[in-house]
């Protein structure tokens, strides 16, 4: 079983999960930290209301322009139903897809549904394989847990720059707090310096294509450029499991199999890699989050994580194909399974900007981000000196 050491009496959450306390009821931080964002994010009649503000300020500040916010789009659960919310509502987006050589056949197909049937304009920004290919291989000879880092930084800052390019002030993102929960930085985290430090140290290869997320862009972007990001479903009701359906029955839309397993090497890193090397499964976090928003039992998240969070036969034909498409040999890859694991903090990052400085900061970031960032609700929560 994957559970660690005593486990939170609200949801899965153990002592494998950094930072975490119990109360007097066996009631985690975590649990509160979800409350937390609860009670700062309502929906019902409060978020509607909200959103309904927020759709008639991107309408208004989009006028006489071809397009009137960004939508990122994998091919997934959220940005496709996020794609069929902007239709409703009545706004004019522009979807962009990242290309980073491992989305999955459904996922392209997916996007193409989505796309064309709400007659949506799509662009497509490709890396160049070979710089992906040596950021990622970088992180996994760095030995750092989120090694999906690269894919995730050029994410933000391909809808950043195509939302400059476009004169386009929204960005909106399919996040959601409530069906994912909030994961710890200790397994997640990655910033643009963390990048360039890791990819000099490691890289082989010269990048040309490759979009890097720095804190000059992010000051740039949102407070030279005012680009705000909005995340939709922390207002409107949202079930994903429903939205799997409703997809399904009206856009032909195809599940993929898991949590951002839309993308072969997201999947591998969350599946695999972290579970494999870290012992870290992140199905706590998301499965605790869905306990709390009651789409799930915690009887039956309970016994889902009785399971690896992969099936094993499938698992080996997948590792054959990233090892491959990684350029490493098996034994090489297994040497770096059991070389020794590293934290983000052994490498340069911006991470003490946002822990020893975030008070001298605060007021910069209230004019980047319209939404509070998770990370600090989860810095306060843990009782980090800001």
């Amino acid at each position: 079983m994957s559970i660690n050491g005593r486990i939170c009496s609200a949801g899965v959450w153990d002592e494998s999960v950094p930072g975490i306390e119990f109360d007097e009821n066996g009631i985690s931080n975590y649990a509160k930290l979800f409350q937390t964002l609860v009670s700062a994010y309502p929906r019902g009649e409060a978020g509607n209301q909200k959103w309904l503000n927020i759709v008639e300020r991107i309408k208004a500040e989009g006028k006489n322009r071809p397009y009137d916010c960004v939508i990122g789009v994998s091919g997934g659960t959220d940005s496709s139903y996020l794609l069929h919310i902007s239709k409703e509502y009545k706004l004019r987006p522009l979807a962009v897809n990242l290309d980073n050589g491992w989305n999955s056949d459904i996922s392209v197909k997916n996007i193409k549904k989505m796309t064309n049937q709400l007659e949506i304009d799509l662009e497509t920004y490709v890396i160049d394989y070979e710089e992906i290919k040596d950021l990622q291989r970088s992180y996994i000879f760095a030995g750092l847990p989120w090694i999906d880092a690269p894919t995730d930084l050029a994410i933000k800052a391909v809808l950043y720059k195509v939302a400059a390019r476009e004169r386009i002030k929204y960005i909106l993102r399919g996040n959601d707090f409530r069906s994912e929960g909030s994961q710890p930085d200790e397994w997640t985290y990655g910033d643009g310096r963390q990048l360039t430090a890791v990819h000099k140290k490691y890289g082989r290869v010269r990048l040309n294509t490759f979009p890097n997320y720095t804190l000059s862009n992010l000051l740039y972007y949102g407070f030279i450029k005012k680009i705000k990001s909005i995340y939709p479903f922390y207002y409107l009701e949202y079930n994903k499991t429903k939205a799997q359906e409703f997809l399904s029955r009206n856009y032909g839309w195809e599940y993929y199999g898991g949590h951002h397993h839309e993308n072969h090497f997201t999947k591998f890193a969350i599946s695999y890699w972290l579970y494999e090397k870290f012992s870290v499964d992140k199905r706590k976090i998301t499965l605790s989050a869905q306990i709390l928003s009651k789409e799930i039992t915690r009887e039956s998240a309970l016994i889902e994580l009785q399971k690896k969070p992969y099936d094993a036969e499938f698992m080996n034909q997948m590792l054959d194909f990233v090892i491959k498409k990684l350029d490493f040999s098996s034994s090489q890859f297994q040497s770096l399974m059991e070389e020794k694991k590293h934290s983000f903090h052994d490498y340069p990052s911006y991470n003490f900007l946002f822990t020893k400085m975030l008070k001298i900061a605060r007021p910069i970031l209230d004019l980047v981000f319209i939404h509070k960032p998770q990370s600090i609700f989860q810095a306060e929560m843990r009782n980090k000196k800001l």
